[in-house]
């Protein structure tokens, strides 16, 4: 989703640049609503799991695909399924352009032998780049959000504004290296939902995401629980409408990012180095941890694999440190 979600102030930097463009987003149909409403974006609904499930299933999209009269493939995914279907387009004089994600490189970061660590592309440089093959080139400074949409009616009851501010917490992540202990979390909401200043709404989903959030917001009178309650479709309006978003690196933290909200994010055994730092985010906004007690980090690039005693690298990012960052960005007292 995350990956989705970075494609967003691309395609709307091309849009601007290039008027008479028309874009077809083929995605599934869960991130569909990311899209809606954009001018001279359509989506396309791939069913991977339906009617273009498997070798044959990529042949019938290929050809449905060809219908629309495309003129040029971006393909920002590459992955084996756009990979199979590159070699379809290869029978047409369509161009198909792949993304490079670079996975040499970023093999080599997350190498415990290491010889240099700098900064990668980013990843909208690398979804750029294929653009830019493609005959539209466009520049990071070119790039744009999406416009806050309204607060949809399934949301209204779960806030109570009262002059708050209201700010977004999505504490988990696919992976338990990029993600900051619950028992800290905890003491993080405890301390925002002291000052009194804040509305809190918790995002997430599954079962166990949800059993607990539902405790936090049983537990906190300025906290309320999102997840499971609305539609993505509906969860992205909320999302837009957050005056400040804490986040680990995860999708929520593009999801917020790519309608301009400030987005804090909380790093375990991954770095932004590896390119996946929300959209227009200033460096601090990203709480890193401490790579002179863990200096293999990252670890890798995903957050699914660490060395023994990595396990609580995220516990020297302070929940004080987290309180303070937050304050500075919204200029509220501690």
């Amino acid at each position: 989703m995350g990956d989705v979600a970075m494609t967003v102030p691309v395609l709307l930097g091309v849009l601007k640049k290039y008027p008479k463009v028309k874009i077809t987003v083929l995605t599934k149909e869960f991130t569909a609503p990311i899209f809606e409403n954009i001018p001279n974006v359509s989506v396309f609904k791939a069913d991977v799991k339906g009617r273009h499930k498997g070798f044959l299933g990529l042949w019938k999209l290929y050809k449905e695909l060809k219908t629309l009269q495309i003129d040029v493939v971006a393909d920002l995914h590459n992955v084996l399924r756009s990979t199979v279907l590159k070699q379809f387009f290869k029978l047409s004089t369509i161009p198909f352009i792949q993304v490079d994600k670079g996975r040499a490189a970023k093999k080599a970061l997350v190498n415990p032998d290491r010889t240099s660590f700098s900064p990668l592309p980013t990843t909208f440089e690398r979804y750029a780049e294929v653009f830019g093959k493609l005959g539209y080139p466009i520049a990071i400074s070119e790039m744009e959000t999406l416009s806050k949409r309204l607060i949809p009616d399934s949301a209204k009851h779960l806030i109570n504004f009262e002059g708050k501010m209201l700010i977004g917490i999505a504490p988990f992540a696919a992976f338990s290296g990029k993600m900051y202990p619950l028992p800290l979390m905890e003491e993080v909401i405890a301390m925002l939902n002291s000052t009194n200043n804040y509305q809190i709404v918790l995002f997430g989903g599954g079962k166990k995401e949800i059993e607990v959030l539902t405790t936090w917001e049983t537990q906190f009178n300025n906290c309320f629980n999102a997840a499971g309650k609305l539609s993505f479709s509906d969860e992205l309006g909320l999302i837009s409408n957050l005056q400040l978003m804490l986040a680990m690196d995860s999708g929520n933290a593009h999801l917020a990012a790519m309608f301009g909200v400030p987005t804090v994010t909380i790093w375990g055994v991954t770095h932004p180095y590896a390119g996946f730092s929300p959209f227009n985010q200033p460096r601090h906004y990203s709480l890193l941890s401490d790579r002179k007690k863990y200096p293999a980090i990252p670890t890798s690039i995903y957050g699914n694999k660490y060395p023994d005693g990595y396990d609580k690298v995220m516990e020297t990012i302070l929940p004080e440190t987290i309180i303070q960052k937050i304050s500075e960005i919204l200029k509220t007292p501690d």
